[in-house]
């Protein structure tokens, strides 16, 4: 027979939660120590890792770049969240929640801070004009798939993934539970790109690159080592909308950026220029 719990009267922290992340997690918030960030010479200055969600940013960037933003170009710096680079003073006044993704703007008076990676990818979208649709319906469109990916991934991340791969013993009532809703939402994905190329039905856009950070890394068999677990290949649609935006320029560089693992010519920990890219 399973083990039973019975939670406390008053819930106390007494202890690590176990798990690959335990010793960055805990129940307040703010800075635990004094450290400045640094500022490069562009107007854009991100502070970030290459998780789904700072890839959002990196690939939204990359891709402005592509476009021919010249006011996209951005200094990209490392926060190594496992030595808790998150909670550096510097750091917690640009994002007070202590997550990768945060920006600053120095392009405006005076510099304005941009924190979650969803309003990162609207404020770029709206500041540059592009990769979000114009027209009413399209917008609406878009941005209610941008806020799907928002409300769904943490079921994904700190569900599934979390009682997949990195808590500390295997127990089937999460796993079950998790898989069961990271299934149904690739059914969601799979079902709504049976007759469109695009998240939003027109063009590629802000939705497609969110949900790609996430979903496509899934399905790809780049997280959680679960590929097989999940049987993605059954999600024919969404695996054809992954590999359609794994193979453009602008990703496969926004991928590298703020990257410290897999194979060497895949990261780059830092990007101030372009010219970073040259030889990777």
């Amino acid at each position: 027979m399973a083990e039973t719990y019975t939670p406390p009267k008053v819930w106390t922290w007494d202890k690590e939660n176990g798990g690959q992340f335990a010793s960055i997690n805990r129940p307040i918030a703010g800075a635990t120590h004094d450290k400045d960030l640094p500022v490069g010479q562009h107007p854009l200055q991100l502070y970030s890792l290459a998780t789904p969600n700072g890839v959002k940013v990196t690939v939204m960037l990359e891709e402005l770049h592509a476009l021919g933003h010249a006011g996209a170009e951005y200094d990209a710096w490392l926060i190594k969240i496992s030595d808790g680079d998150q909670f550096g003073s510097g750091f917690v006044e640009v994002n007070p929640n202590s997550k990768i993704p945060a920006m600053m703007d120095h392009s405006v008076t005076p510099p304005q801070r941009i924190f979650e990676s969803g309003a990162i990818l609207l404020y770029l979208a709206e500041k540059f004009g592009a990769l979000i649709p114009k027209d009413p319906a399209g917008r609406t469109e878009c941005l209610s798939w941008l806020f799907w990916q928002m409300g769904s991934a943490p079921y994904l991340g700190g569900g599934f993934g979390h009682f997949y791969a990195y808590a500390p013993t295997k127990m089937e009532y999460p796993i079950n539970r998790f898989t069961m809703e990271t299934k149904r939402q690739l059914d969601v994905l799979d079902r709504h790109l049976a007759d469109k190329d695009w998240m939003a039905g027109g063009d590629y856009s802000i939705a497609d690159i969110a949900i790609y950070a996430w979903y496509g890394s899934l399905v790809l068999g780049r997280a959680y080592n679960a590929a097989e677990f999940l049987d993605v290949g059954t999600y024919k649609n969404v695996l054809k909308w992954a590999q359609t935006i794994d193979a453009r320029p602008a990703v496969i560089r926004g991928r590298m950026v703020n990257r410290t693992w897999g194979e060497p010519g895949e990261q780059l920990p830092e990007r101030h220029a372009s010219t970073d890219f040259d030889g990777q």
